[in-house]
């Protein structure tokens, strides 16, 4: 699966990609993350990407021409090739809450196209050339960049054999609407202030049955 992150900020990706799963996932070809500097496509001697609003109004606005043309260059990269089914997502306070459907949804696309909003926003023209909007949640960042990063992990660990133990996908939490149950490891007793905090019986029975009971009970709770 292929991942293109339109940003002014290309540098805050270079520890997200650099580390953990999502650099293994790299390394065995299961996914591929492009990081491309808006500027590029910004005309003039300061690549300048952003302006004034029309109609007056605080801070600045991204301008739509180099997204616009960014969004094409990327796009006409992939021509030809494998890569038929395509999303193109604006990252918007505006657009549709983010949730683990649409994670799964996403994950069926062969490349997604992020655009990362700043400042005040993005020149509403951008709209005609994307698929949708998506938030995060009800709250406002300082821009898309943070965004990207939750998606693209959320979409990109459903890729087959990111996670090693693929049981770990069926029992997570948000799948058939259940939450997470309670988790212990050793050591069984956890001493904290002169207080012992002991792990539940039925984890230490080898019932799977009744700690699967269990499971599903505080799950609920």
């Amino acid at each position: 699966m292929r991942f293109d992150i339109i940003t002014i900020f290309p540098k805050f990706f270079d520890s997200f990609l650099s580390e953990s799963l999502i650099k293994k996932s790299v390394e065995k070809k299961l996914n591929n993350f492009f990081v491309h500097d808006l500027r590029k496509w910004a005309e003039g001697k300061h690549k300048k990407v952003d302006d004034r609003p029309f109609g007056g109004g605080a801070g600045m606005v991204l301008m739509a021409e180099p997204i616009i043309k960014a969004i094409a260059e990327i796009k006409k990269q992939e021509k030809g090739k494998t890569r038929k089914r395509a999303r193109t997502i604006l990252l918007s306070p505006a657009g549709k809450q983010f949730d683990q459907k649409m994670a799964e949804k996403l994950s069926k696309y062969n490349q997604i196209v992020f655009i990362c909003g700043r400042y005040e926003g993005i020149d509403a023209r951008v709209e005609k050339f994307i698929h949708e909007k998506i938030s995060i949640g009800p709250y406002v960042l300082n821009g898309g960049e943070v965004a990207a990063m939750v998606i693209m992990e959320a979409v990109a660990r459903l890729q087959p054999g990111f996670v090693g133990n693929i049981e770990s996908l069926d029992e997570e939490s948000f799948n058939d609407n259940k939450k997470e149950y309670p988790q212990y490891t050793r050591p069984e007793v956890l001493a904290v202030n002169n207080k012992k905090m002991k792990v539940p019986p039925v984890l230490l029975s080898g019932d799977h049955q009744k700690i699967k009971e269990w499971r599903e009970k505080n799950s609920k709770k």
